[in-house]
């Protein structure tokens, strides 16, 4: 009776299913994870060539502007100077009439009218030799009109001008009342003082 029970014992034991619990197969518990590999990261180079167009066309924009400032400044520089030059001209064509327009009858309203058109060296000059003109000018009962026959600009700024006249002056005088014609080439610099071109250099050339 112990043989057949341990029999029964053997094939009950074979008949018996496996305890999952104790054969856990160990390939099936290991799983298999997948890494994802990291990012690569951004080229540096790759950025800063998309960038190079960028910087490119804001340096010809920066470059294209500062031109264009640039001519535009120089436009009105040039402009500002052919408007002073045109005023100077014009005041200094008045001036050399009234430097050799005078007469003696009415010397001194010529003397207050030169000082007026006048400044610097040269109205400090005239003041200083108007009385020995003036007595001249009387005791040889002398007149004379000047008459401006071209003018032209020899320098030119904005607030100074280079002047040369070509002035054609006629004369009379008690010991010849027949008139006599000088020739006159004057170099005139005028100076922009308050607004007004006054000479402030005349010579004979």
């Amino acid at each position: 009776m112990s043989k057949r029970s341990a029999t029964k014992d053997v094939f009950d034991q074979l008949g018996e299913e496996p305890d999952s619990g104790s054969s856990v197969d160990n390939d099936s518990a290991t799983e298999t994870v997948t890494v994802a590999p990291d990012p690569a990261p951004p080229n540096p180079a790759a950025r800063t060539g998309r960038r190079w167009p960028k910087i490119a066309v804001a340096v010809a924009l920066i470059g294209a502007l500062a031109a264009a400032g640039y001519l535009g400044w120089r436009y009105k520089e040039l402009r500002d100077i052919d408007v002073a030059a045109e005023q100077a001209v014009a005041a200094a064509r008045d001036y050399a009439e009234v430097l050799t327009t005078l007469d003696a009858k009415d010397i001194d309203a010529h003397y207050n009218e030169t000082l007026d058109g006048a400044t610097g060296r040269f109205k400090d000059e005239y003041s200083q030799g108007a009385s020995q003109l003036r007595q001249i000018l009387i005791d040889n009962d002398a007149a004379g009109t000047g008459v401006v026959l071209d003018a032209a600009v020899k320098s030119a700024s904005t607030s100074q001008v280079e002047v040369l006249l070509f002035v054609d002056q006629s004369i009379t005088n008690a010991v010849n009342p027949s008139p006599r014609i000088d020739r006159n080439r004057i170099q005139m610099t005028m100076k922009r003082i308050d607004d007004r071109w006054l000479a402030s250099n005349v010579d004979l050339i």
